[in-house]
């Protein structure tokens, strides 16, 4: 395969949610698979609803998720190409006008529905002659400019389903271009994609039909196509479709949420694949897991319990050089060893500033038994602690007291941490320290 050219391309009309930012992150993984480049495209073209927050919005919440495009292109910016690539599609007869109102239009379909016939744009406009467009911009009707389809079907082999083909018969002539003159999404799409060189469009499957109406503007404007792959859609663990709307779901929810940016990346590319769902240390990592072919056709469902549970998983598999930076924003020191000792037990990273505020100090102890509790003082072996002090205190203790398992345990803990549950005390205990440990084994929050 040639370098590949990838794009992801949204519309700056809202906030990310995970299903939209799906395609971004198989578009970033195929390109980063296949040593190629992703390119940002903004359709922005609806200045009405377009917005410059929301667009800096998107980059935000996809240098998140650890995508940076190689190329950023805006629609807006574009607009004399488009308009070239119209004229050569008027002069070749491929894109006429039409007067029709919405109104009419929706009566005109209604019609076909009652007739039992499919509501397909019946071509009036194509015998409109001279004088009957005249009349109509007498009127003050500007037209709508849809592109003739060629009749057969359109075959292409999918990269994720494989052998694919639309019948454009079953086609309504496209609008490209509105009344105002603006462009819809279809035409600054192929343009774009022909004149940025973009070699692999990768989708959700609610394009398919689009592919036909593609290929024939790619063809009519001379150029050759691009491979096509279209993924399942996702949905909510419920089986709802997802929007803009839900806020839990957009990619700033998520953030705000504490979970792993990794993890939402292998939930949202793994879950509906043969593939089974797991931690990644990286996204190469999981660009080497990611098939194309190994999607599913059904909807796959994005869990947010699955999601919790895998980012935990994340974090515990994470080294310390993975976390170094963000740990010290936390304000959390103790280095490797104390990330070692406490990321099995972190459900988000965020938990490591409580750990580290139970090994720094000041901690309340929980003192069950004060004799129990200065007998274990009096055992404490001197400095320095290392992985086998933990072990071996434990054992002197049990010998003088008497007390094995839970009852052993668990009054050290409560002594030492001032809570009963949390990482192995193996390895918090040199952390701690045997001035701050002696300090809370005689009551005191040290």
């Amino acid at each position: 395969m040639t370098s590949p050219l990838v794009r992801f391309a949204p519309s700056p009309t809202g906030y990310l949610h995970i299903g939209n930012a799906r395609p971004a992150l198989f578009n970033w993984l195929f390109a980063r698979r296949h040593g190629g480049r992703f390119l940002l495209r903004y359709d922005d073209t609806d200045l009405a609803r377009s917005k410059a927050e929301y667009a800096e919005a998107i980059a935000e919440d996809l240098g998140w998720l650890g995508i940076a495009p190689d190329l950023v292109i805006k629609q807006s910016e574009r607009l004399a190409i488009y308009d070239a690539a119209a004229e050569r599609l008027r002069g070749a007869g491929r894109l006429y006008a039409c007067y029709e109102t919405a109104d009419e239009l929706d009566r005109r379909r209604k019609r076909q529905l009652a007739r039992g016939l499919p509501p397909i744009y019946d071509r009036a406009a194509l015998k409109l002659t001279a004088e009957q467009k005249a009349a109509f911009e007498a009127e003050g009707r500007k037209p709508h400019w849809r592109f003739l389809l060629e009749p057969g079907q359109i075959t292409w082999d999918d990269l994720v389903r494989g052998p694919s083909h639309v019948d454009c018969a079953s086609l309504s002539d496209p609008v490209l271009v509105r009344e105002d003159g603006s462009y819809l999404y279809t035409l600054p799409s192929v343009v774009d994609d022909i004149e940025t060189g973009v070699t692999h469009v990768i989708r959700g499957e609610d394009h398919v039909t689009n592919t036909a109406v593609q290929a024939q503007i790619f063809v009519a404007l001379g150029a050759s196509l691009p491979a096509f792959g279209h993924h399942n859609l996702l949905t909510t663990a419920s089986g709802e479709g997802l929007s803009k709307r839900l806020g839990h779901l957009s990619l700033r929810g998520l953030r705000e949420s504490g979970v792993e940016p990794l993890a939402v990346a292998a939930l949202a590319t793994l879950v509906g694949t043969s593939d089974a769902v797991r931690p990644v240390s990286s996204l190469d990592e999981l660009a080497g897991l990611v098939e194309l072919a190994h999607v599913s056709r059904a909807p796959a469902k994005f869990d947010e319990h699955e999601l919790e549970t895998l980012s935990a998983r994340t974090l515990h598999h994470f080294p310390f050089e993975a976390v170094a930076d963000r740990l010290a924003a936390l304000g959390v020191g103790g280095g490797e060893a104390f990330w070692l000792a406490v990321r099995g037990n972190l459900a988000r990273l965020d938990e490591a500033a409580l750990w580290w505020q139970v090994v720094q100090g000041p901690a309340a102890p929980v003192i069950a038994d004060v004799s129990f509790a200065a007998t274990a003082a009096d055992l404490l072996p001197p400095e320095p602690f290392d992985a086998t002090t933990w072990k071996n205190w434990t054992q002197a203790v049990a010998a003088a007291t008497g007390t094995k398992g839970k009852a052993l345990f668990m009054p050290l803990r409560q002594a030492l941490t001032g809570l009963d549950h949390g990482p192995e005390l193996a390895a918090l205990l040199p952390l701690i320290g045997r001035d701050k440990a002696l300090k809370r084994l005689a009551g005191e929050s040290a």
